[in-house]
């Protein structure tokens, strides 16, 4: 029986909804398609591959930053909202953009980052102008510790770490203050208790949304709301800095500020528009509050706790091996606990992560099989999945050979910092660097086997991967069974499958460390997910015999009737059960 024909009820059941049966695709600009051969990737490079991202049946775009930048943390530190970068084109490029994705049945979110802007923005150099500036408090300042010497180490505010190593906090000596910056120094905080800030925000998504585009990813839109005390975080002993993510991190007004935001960009439109919230740190149950569709916050958030469990304390430079069950006891919390209310994005990896099938999966032997093992067990979680771009096509990790290779300011800041200041050798933080470093992610789209893998005419900014020769979308597109024709089939499987998108969840075999096992049920259908995250052979036992006579509707081996899994081998069964009146 087809798909279409068991097919249990429409792809979007109502217009409030619609992102439930949803799949995004993230365009990182720089590393997409470069049109004009600088190297670079661009607006018109991605117009060039609309039909590319139709065929694989993706509903929503998100574009990650091409607003005009310095480019200090690549087009996340921005010094103009309201004009594209030319380096990725022009406002004229964009309208065309949105106008190619519409008329194809896409839609279009842009990268909304207003916890901070660039140093080199308006509103910042005219608030560092003075003390008196009538935008001095658009920004975070504050004078030097009391009885401290200004300037030196240990004389800031307090004692937070930026996410990029160093102080969170930069001295400015014509001021003689401090700004704050829980980034890079040049992507200072906006101070979100000014009501100007907020207006002027706001203004600005406006103009956006009467442009065209179709919503906002908020970036750590969590870290607006600080405690306005900034006080001092807890400092590990092995820690140059204190831990002030609790004073920032779901502060004290953000649901107001959510609430007020809605209010004010997105209450008076009408057709469906996507609000999604990357929010670190994030807990299950301020999620549920979140995007729960009554408090009219977001519709979904974008969290990580997933992410951190492969990590030594949560230290990326510090990575351990997964284990499967703590992987299924994350993602079972989050189903469950947004089972009643709230909605949650289901993603492997982004910019920001490793490539899923060299972190999750097996990048060797057994590449093809678990990039799309990996494929089936996430998107058919409740959630709306998000597909990074080449992780449709298996794309693999980088091996960076010298920290010149790299161009991630994270990676340069850290190796500076494990370097000078903690004693660690050039060889021992290039090795910790490796496995989860943001410029894996990073390296350009392969489009085919070509010089520079079809990106680019010219140098690319970021090298390509040399697997490119065999790894490619031009080998791909036209091979029914290849990862991209199985993503394409992962796809339709949800967009025509509602027990995909709102069936009740529930894990199996949870203590289980080598199968992923969950079932998903509404009345009159349910469907059993197996996924073997080991190369060895494995016979699962759910207590049901009788799934394996079930219809098989999605495997990456040759369909058989049993509940035997081969190495990294998916199955998907889908049947028929009585209906409770």
């Amino acid at each position: 029986m087809s798909i279409e024909q068991f097919s249990s009820g429409s792809v979007i059941s109502t217009e409030k909804d619609w992102f439930k049966s949803a799949v995004v695709y993230q365009v990182y600009p720089r590393s997409f398609a470069d049109s004009n051969g600088d190297g670079v990737g661009d607006l018109r490079g991605i117009i060039s591959k609309l039909d590319y991202l139709h065929t694989l049946g993706v509903d929503v775009v998100w574009l990650s930053p091409v607003y005009a930048s310095p480019q200090d943390d690549n087009g996340y530190d921005i010094s103009n909202y309201r004009d594209i970068d030319p380096i990725f084109g022009s406002l004229q490029d964009l309208d065309k953009l949105i106008e190619g994705m519409h008329a194809r049945g896409m839609k279009l979110v842009m990268d909304l980052v207003v916890n901070h802007t660039s140093d080199e923005h308006p509103w910042f150099i005219e608030s560092r102008s003075s003390k008196g500036n009538p935008k001095r408090d658009w920004y975070w300042w504050r004078s030097p510790r009391h009885g401290a010497e200004a300037g030196t180490p240990g004389s800031e505010p307090n004692n937070w770490g930026s996410a990029f190593s160093g102080p969170a906090w930069e001295y400015d000596e014509p001021t003689a203050e401090y700004y704050m910056h829980l980034f890079s120094k040049k992507q200072p905080d906006l101070n979100w208790e000014n009501p100007q800030v907020r207006a002027a925000v706001y203004e600005m998504m406006n103009w956006w949304l009467d442009r065209g585009v179709d919503g906002f990813r908020m970036d750590v839109i969590n870290f607006i709301s600080k405690d306005p005390a900034l006080p001092d975080g807890v400092r590990a002993e092995d820690k140059l800095y204190g831990d002030g993510s609790p004073h920032y991190i779901g502060g004290p007004r953000m649901h107001e500020f959510l609430q007020e935001m809605h209010r004010q960009v997105f209450a008076h439109r009408k057709g469906p528009l996507l609000t999604v919230g990357e929010m670190p740190g994030v807990t299950v149950e301020d999620a549920a509050l979140f995007t729960d569709p009554a408090r009219q916050e977001v519709d979904m958030v974008f969290q990580f706790e997933h992410m951190t469990l492969d990590l030594e304390e949560g230290d990326k430079w510090q990575p351990r091996p997964l284990k499967l069950k703590d992987l299924k006891a994350s993602l079972g919390r989050w189903q469950d606990g947004l089972a009643e209310r709230g909605w949650n994005s289901l993603f492997w990896g982004n910019h920001d992560s490793a490539r899923a099938v060299s972190r999750f999966g097996d990048d060797g032997e057994y590449r093809e099989l678990s990039a799309k093992m990996l494929a089936g067990v996430l998107h058919l979680h409740r959630g709306t999945p998000y597909v990074y771009q080449g992780e449709e096509l298996g794309m693999t990790n980088m091996s960076f050979g010298t920290i010149g290779d790299y161009r991630d300011i994270e990676v340069h800041n850290h190796h500076r910092e494990a370097t000078t200041h903690l004693g660690r050798t050039d060889a021992d933080v290039l090795a910790a660097l490796a496995p989860l470093n943001r410029d894996n992610a990073r390296t350009p789209l392969q489009w085919d086997a070509t010089r520079h893998a079809g990106f680019t005419t010219d140098s690319p900014w970021l090298a390509v991967n040399p697997n490119a020769n065999h790894i490619n979308a031009a080998a791909q597109v036209n091979d029914p069974d290849s990862v991209f024709n199985f993503y394409r089939r992962v796809i339709e499987l949800r967009h025509l499958n509602r027990v995909i998108s709102h069936g009740d969840f529930t894990m199996l075999l949870p203590e289980d460390e080598h199968i992923y096992a969950f079932r998903r049920s509404l009345p009159g259908i349910e469907m059993l997910v197996l996924g073997n995250f080991t190369a060895k052979e494995r016979t699962i036992d759910v207590d049901d015999d009788s799934w394996a006579q079930a219809e098989q509707v999605l495997g990456n081996y040759p369909p058989e009737p049993s509940l035997r899994l081969r190495p990294w081998e998916l199955k998907v069964f889908r049947r028929r059960t009585l209906r409770v009146n």
